[in-house]
């Protein structure tokens, strides 16, 4: 192959904007196998998967493919999963967010492209300023997965004056379970109860979102 068409010197020549796909992934594979070269192997991986499928590639996809092992899958998913942290955007300290709406396009980020239920506190203070967010469990909106209890503590290592609730719906049905129903309504009374209330439990979708609070299933 030319020196100007390998891949890693076309990208210093050319400039990253230049490069196709399958050009970016033999930079990341490196190299080839003792029968098949590098381009190759990622023509093989663009042949299988278009690229808006490698959100959710696995291992276990990639070595299915012929010449890549373990190493080089490792490597490709790493690669994947350091793309999507650079662009996944993070909720701003100290940001005062007012509505359901402002709470939405700050954290929104934090859900993309997820399989999963992920729930989330967000802790402010008493100018309704954001002072801090935890990810609390994974999975469904259920008690038997998380305590109450584990929601209030990380407001009271905070010195947080209230707490709003966020988690997403991966189907884009934005519509509470009885499950997500009976769960908010008991941290809104334990909220009560501490003195640290709890002002809104917001659903998530892909481009929209679901507020307790707007639909009146929490009262001032």
């Amino acid at each position: 192959m030319p020196l100007t068409e390998r891949p890693r010197e076309k990208l210093l020549l050319r400039g990253k904007e230049n490069m196709s796909i399958k050009e970016l992934i033999a930079i990341i594979l490196k190299s080839g196998t003792k029968n098949i070269n590098v381009n190759d192997l990622a023509l093989g991986i663009i042949k299988k998967y278009n690229i808006d499928d490698f959100k959710d590639i696995s291992i276990n996809d990639l070595i299915k493919i012929e010449g890549i092992g373990k190493v080089k899958a490792i490597t490709l998913i790493a690669a994947i999963e350091l793309g999507k942290r650079i662009y996944m955007k993070e909720p701003t300290l100290y940001k005062k967010l007012s509505t359901p709406q402002d709470i939405f396009i700050e954290t929104k980020y934090l859900f993309n492209n997820l399989k999963q239920e992920y729930f989330y506190c967000l802790y402010f203070n008493s100018k309704q300023e954001l002072i801090g967010k935890k990810l609390l469990f994974m999975g469904t909106v259920n008690q038997s997965i998380t305590h109450p209890r584990e929601v209030f503590k990380e407001a009271y290592k905070l010195s947080a004056s209230s707490i709003i609730c966020i988690h997403n719906h991966p189907s884009n049905d934005i519509t509470p379970s009885k499950a997500d129903i009976y769960f908010t309504n008991n941290l809104v009374q334990i909220g009560k109860i501490q003195g640290i209330p709890v002002l809104d439990h917001i659903i998530i979708g892909e481009d929209k979102y679901y507020s307790f609070y707007d639909n009146n299933l929490i009262k001032d």
